[in-house]
């Protein structure tokens, strides 16, 4: 099984990266990152600027897991926005290629001013459903010309709300580079809240050699009106990780299980937590 990390460690801009962020990670014991260069535009970014990046990744024995997908509204009723979008995503697969990423990390999008997690009506309408169906189409031929895998996420607040959806939606794509990354905090709810591992049994039966990589956080239920479900540092809350990461394995050793969720101090404990599953369940650790 392969570790990576993502988050605060990392710097918004791409030229603010260095090799003593490099070596931190391979400190902490994670063999790969997932990075969001927010401040980098995928439409003016050189070639020049992510190759300075992907030598010092190479130099550290270090893998770029994913890279961002910027988070555009794939689902956008309005065919401008959404056209725009797609050129967004085509260039970010572009970049990612230049980086040497393994894929990119994108959810739906969605029409709330909040932010593309959430919530809003349109997102689980039928149209919405229609227009990413467009958009991947569109940008598939992009992550096949770059290849690097286009990774759907899911969430309940978005158009992709459950696993049964994700497959449909990529079947209806049908393409090898449009595939789903895993994240089964994203899909629980109060079903399924204290009884995690068949929930994550049942989503990795759906999707199955969908999946191409995974996060790793946790996830909680508070004490407050009316309902409360909150993500945590992975061996914080409720996870069935020893379900999780054997399923895990068992699609492919090689995949990336990526940390999310976690603070540069969390990152210690939460590596020795998910090497001790690991451990636990004979899994191998790269």
């Amino acid at each position: 099984m392969r570790f990576g990390v993502s988050g605060a460690l990392f710097p918004r801009d791409m030229d603010d990266f260095t090799p003593a962020i490099a070596a931190r990670v391979r400190e902490l014991g994670f063999t790969g990152i997932f990075t969001r260069f927010g401040a980098n535009s995928p439409f003016t970014t050189t070639r020049a600027q992510c190759q300075r990046v992907r030598s010092i990744l190479e130099d550290h024995g270090l893998g770029m897991y994913q890279a961002t997908g910027y988070w555009q509204p794939l689902i956008h009723p309005d065919e401008g926005v959404r056209q725009q979008a797609s050129r967004t995503l085509q260039a970010a697969l572009k970049v990612a290629g230049w980086l040497g990423a393994r894929g990119i990390d994108t959810g739906p999008g969605s029409l709330s001013p909040r932010g593309p997690w959430a919530p809003d009506p349109y997102n689980w309408t039928p149209r919405a459903r229609e227009q990413l169906v467009r958009t991947l189409k569109e940008c598939a031929p992009a992550a096949e010309d770059y290849g690097v895998y286009l990774s759907l996420e899911g969430h309940l607040l978005v158009v992709l709300n459950s696993p049964e959806i994700v497959r449909d939606v990529l079947d209806e794509v049908g393409s090898q580079f449009v595939r789903s990354d895993f994240d089964p905090v994203n899909w629980i709810d109060l079903s399924s809240i204290y009884s995690t591992g068949p929930a994550i049994d049942h989503m990795v039966d759906v999707l199955g050699q969908r999946i191409v990589s995974a996060h790793a956080k946790d996830v909680v239920i508070e004490d407050r009106l009316v309902i409360h479900i909150d993500q945590r540092p992975s061996g914080q809350g409720l996870l069935d990780y020893r379900t999780f990461l054997h399923r895990m394995e068992d699609l492919n050793p090689e995949y990336p299980v990526i940390v999310e969720g976690a603070s540069v101090e969390d990152l210690p404990t939460v590596k020795a937590f998910l090497d001790g599953v690991a451990a636990e369940l004979g899994i191998r650790v790269f």
